[in-house]
This record gives C-alpha cells, sequence and structure tokens, in this order.
C-alpha cells in the first residue's frame, strides 16, 4: 500500500512540476527521488512498517511475494530513469507528463501484483495499458509512432473487452468477484460458464503479454514507438503482468490445473517457435528484440505452466535478468542513429566498454552460464520439469534457447569482428551505471540467493 499510494502522490507532482519547474534537469531530480522513496517505502512495508492504514475489504493483499517483486520491478525502474530519462527529452515537449504517466503505470503494477479480486485486476491492467497508449504515440512528428499507438488501442482495447466477458462469465459461475471464495474446480465437473471465462481471461492476458497467436500487435508497436518507451514496455510492464497472469491462474483455476495445463504449454510452445524463428530473420535490432521479448515470454510462460515453487523462485529471477539486460541494451540503442545491424560495425572499437556491456547484457538474454539469464533459464526449465508433465516442452524450450543465440550474436559479431563507423555518445554517469547494471547481471548469475533468500525471510 505504501508503494501505490505514494506513486500516485508523485504522479500527480510530477504532473505539475512541468509547470513550475523551467528546468529539464529538476524534472528529472524529483523523478529519481521520487522513485528512491517509493522503493524504500516499499521495503520498509515488507518489514512491517505500514505509512497508510487503509481497509481493502479483501480486496487486494499486500504478501512477501507481491511486496519483494515490487521492489524488484521499482529497481528496475530506478535503473531504466538513470540510464534512459534524458532520452525522453527527444520524444517531445511534455517531458513531466512522461514521467507522471510511468508512475502511474507503477501504480496499476501494484495493483496487479496484489490483487484478490477480478475487479481489482481489470482496473491494474487498465491503468496499466492507458498511459502506454498515450506513450507510445508521443512522438507525434513520426508516422510510424503515430500508427503504433493507434494499433496499441484497437488491439488493447480487443483483449480488454474478452477480459471484462471472462470476468462476466467466472461472476455468473462463482457469484463473486473474489478470488479466494471462488471454488473453481472443486466439483468433478465444473460449470461451462467457468471454463468458458477462463478461457476468455486467458486469450485476453496473453494479449497483454504477447504470447502466441496474440502477439501479432507487438513487432509493430515495439518498433514504432519512441526507443525509450519501447524499453519500458518490453520489460518492466510484461514483467509486472505475468505476475499477474501467474497469481490469476494459480488462486483462482488452480484447482482446474488439469483442464488449462495443457493448452499453455502449448502456447509456451508456440510463442517460444514464432518469437525465435521470426527473429533469426530480422534486419533491424530493434525489431529483432521485439521478437526476443516475445521469445523470452514463452520462457516466462513455463512458470505458468508448471505453477510450483521453482516457478515462483524462477519468475522473479527472469524478471530481474530479463529487465535489466534489455533495459541496458535499450539504453544504448535509443542513443544510436542507425538500428540495423551493420549499425554495431566496429562499435567494440570506438566504445570498447559500451560493447563489453552490451555484450554482457546480449548473453544473459541468450541464457550463457554466468550470466543471470541462464540461471533464470534453468529455474523455468527446473520448474517444468517438476511439474511431472509435457517433457517434451523441456526439450523444445532448450532447442529455441539455442536458436536464441544466433541472433543475438549477430550483434555481437558486428561489434568486435566487422569494420565500420558506429559510435555512441555517452556520459561517464551514463558508463558508470552501465558498469552496475552489467555486474548486477554477473553478481546473480553467480549468486542468485541474493535475490530468491528474501522470498523466505
Amino acid at each position: 500500500m505504501n508503494a501505490l499510494i505514494i506513486s500516485a502522490i508523485l504522479g500527480v507532482i510530477m504532473m505539475f512540476s512541468g509547470i513550475l519547474l523551467k528546468q529539464k534537469s529538476g524534472v528529472r531530480g524529483i523523478a529519481i527521488g521520487g522513485l528512491v522513496l517509493v522503493l524504500l517505502s516499499n521495503v520498509l512495508e515488507m518489514n512491517g512498517t505500514h505509512f497508510f492504514n487503509v481497509n481493502l475489504h479483501g480486496m487486494m493483499e499486500f504478501d512477501h511475494f507481491s511486496l519483494l517483486f515490487v521492489s524488484v520491478i521499482i529497481g528496475a525502474m530506478l535503473f531504466y530513469f538513470i540510464l534512459s530519462a534524458r532520452d525522453m527529452e527527444k520524444v517531445g515537449g511534455y517531458y513531466a507528463e512522461y514521467f507522471a504517466l510511468l508512475f502511474f503505470i507503477l501504480c496499476g503494477i501494484v495493483l496487479v501484483t496484489s490483487f484478490k479480486s477480478l475487479l481489482i485486476l481489470f482496473l491494474g491492467i487498465e491503468i496499466i495499458s492507458i498511459p502506454l497508449y498515450i506513450l507510445t504515440g508521443s512522438d507525434k512528428r513520426n508516422l510510424k509512432s503515430n500508427e503504433a499507438s493507434l494499433k496499441y488501442l484497437l488491439t488493447g482495447s480487443f483483449s480488454t473487452g474478452l477480459m471484462l466477458m471472462g470476468i462476466a462469465l467466472i461472476y455468473g459461475a462463482t457469484g463473486t468477484f473474489d478470488v479466494a471464495k471462488m471454488k473453481l474446480g472443486l466439483s468433478e465437473q465444473p460449470e461451462l460458464l467457468a471454463i468458458a471465462g477462463m478461457l476468455l481471461l486467458l486469450f485476453s492476458m496473453s494479449f497483454k503479454v504477447s504470447a502466441a497467436p496474440f502477439h501479432f500487435w507487438t513487432p509493430d508497436v515495439y518498433d514504432g514507438a519512441p526507443t525509450v518507451f519501447t524499453a519500458f514496455m518490453a520489460t518492466i510492464v510484461k514483467a509486472a503482468v505475468f505476475i499477474g497472469f501467474i497469481r490469476l491462474f494459480g488462486d483462482t483455476f488452480g484447482g482446474m490445473a488439469p483442464k488449462w495445463q495443457f493448452w499453455v504449454a502449448v502456447l509456451a510452445a508456440a510463442t517460444l517457435f514464432i518469437g525465435n524463428i521470426t527473429a533469426v530473420f530480422q534486419q533491424s535490432v530493434k525489431r529483432m528484440l521485439a521478437y526476443s521479448s516475445i521469445a523470452q515470454a514463452g520462457f516466462m510462460l513455463l512458470a505458468l505452466f508448471a505453477m510450483n515453487q521453482d516457478a515462483r523462485e524462477g519468475i522473479l529471477l527472469y524478471s530481474v535478468a530479463y529487465s535489466l539486460a534489455t533495459i541496458g541494451i535499450f539504453a544504448v540503442l535509443g542513443r544510436m542513429n542507425d538500428y540495423t545491424f551493420e549499425g554495431f560495425n566496429g562499435l567494440a572499437r570506438r566504445q570498447p566498454l559500451v560493447a563489453a556491456v552490451l555484450t554482457i547484457c546480449l548473453l544473459s538474454l541468450a541464457g550463457i552460464p554466468l550470466t543471470a539469464g541462464f540461471l533464470a533459464k534453468f529455474y523455468m526449465l527446473k520448474a517444468a520439469m517438476a511439474a511431472g508433465t509435457q517433457f517434451w516442452l523441456v526439450i523444445f524450450a532448450v532447442l529455441m534457447a539455442a536458436v536464441s543465440v544466433y541472433y543475438y550474436f549477430r550483434v555481437i559479431q558486428a561489434m568486435y569482428f566487422k569494420e565500420g563507423e558506429a559510435n555512441v555518445t555517452v556520459s561517464a554517469g551514463f558508463k558508470t551505471a552501465l558498469v552496475v547494471l552489467a555486474a548486477l547481471i554477473i553478481v546473480l548469475g553467480v549468486a542468485p540467493e541474493l535475490i530468491l533468500y528474501w522470498l523466505y525471510f
């Protein structure tokens, strides 16, 4: 509750800071300082310090897992602000308003990760989605940005309709929105209304996390949106919606797992296949990362398929590893003029430190040992194995991870083994933040208990 209310207040403050402050550095300082305050307040709540005493009437539950995940998300968001906040100045003239929208999205993330009522889940998803529609089209001079925003709005509205219909059917089957009071799957033959509602919610949430075959909006939206906001959409937002997805099916439809587990396995396999195979043929690094995010969603779906303790540990570690690596890559990409693979030719010669950090991030996304991405994928595969069914899915996921190595290494090859004039202008502070980010990726690849420890204490 601390993070929810303080981030909402900060969103309002950021709206007015654009009027009161003329210097963009002041706006940026308030945003970063405010986010640090949100992080501290959430950590304090994990230790029992509650700033606000609000009767939630059982509609939300701030348990240890949700609070820990929100802390992780805020930490990733802090890195995002430090690395990419300056790049928002290039998008348009509403600098403070961009930060306000990001803080409002953080409010939605807290709702989605802590819901105990389907109504709160719906509100959280919409509070996340509506500001994203605006941020996607924030580069008004760019037709691709306008097209991406419209496409995102139309597909997002369609998935919202599916979600509302699914919630209505679940309410018709159970007579309640409270997931704790639903008794789905306890009888041998669940009502058809409940099954139909579950399928509609599965489809709508698959839209939100860009799982195949509901991924078709993702490449165009990620490619058309300003790069600085694509980084936020592809990492922090996706990880948060996945937690809501897992909580929904674990808490609400856990008793019906035998009826949906196989279809989630098929969904994960299709997402892995389409994301990885299509990424191989891309000529733009930004578009390749869009398809890569689809492939990464396929690995995250293994946690939904497994629904065990290994899955909880895996999705937490995966969220950290994937978010940090992708934020680092997009931070550098946003400062380059050429997004093609050729645009990275010779970068290691001109900016060796930046190239080294990019290499670590790409190796983590590929799942190479000694990076956080390797252990994240390992935990996902371990969770799927522990589920005891659908072993073919584990083998298929390993094969798709091997395919992903090809297109990630194309960037590394361009930086180190090809001649070119690639260059990126970065400050000393930017390089320092990149080094810290890369160090975290390696440290978590060696000692994941630094994060997982807090699940149990």
